[in-house]
């Protein structure tokens, strides 16, 4: 599985990859230098359970770490997981 992020304007996404075919996608819109908003999460049917959508969350906090960045999870998905993962509310932006 393949995870790559790219960012365009003011949008950027991580997208998981396995053999050329698209696995999953998170989509985020960056709001400040150092604040982006996660708005959307999608994960191909044939791809269900398999953690798909956390690994994609993993690699934009990640990026959020390494580029300082705080995130705002409107998505419900990325909104249930920084709730219930404890290792990456550090990059949450608190209200």
């Amino acid at each position: 599985m393949e995870i790559i992020l790219k960012e365009r304007d003011n949008k950027g996404f991580a997208m998981a990859r396995d053999n050329a075919k698209r696995a999953g996608i998170m989509t985020y819109s960056i709001a400040r230098e150092n604040h982006i908003i996660i708005d959307h999460t999608e994960v191909d049917e044939a791809f269900k359970g398999k953690s798909i959508g956390k690994q994609l969350l993993y690699k934009i906090v990640a990026m959020a770490r390494e580029k300082n960045i705080k995130i705002t999870p409107l998505c419900p998905f990325a909104a249930a997981m920084f709730k219930k993962l404890t290792d990456i509310q550090d990059v949450l932006k608190k209200s």
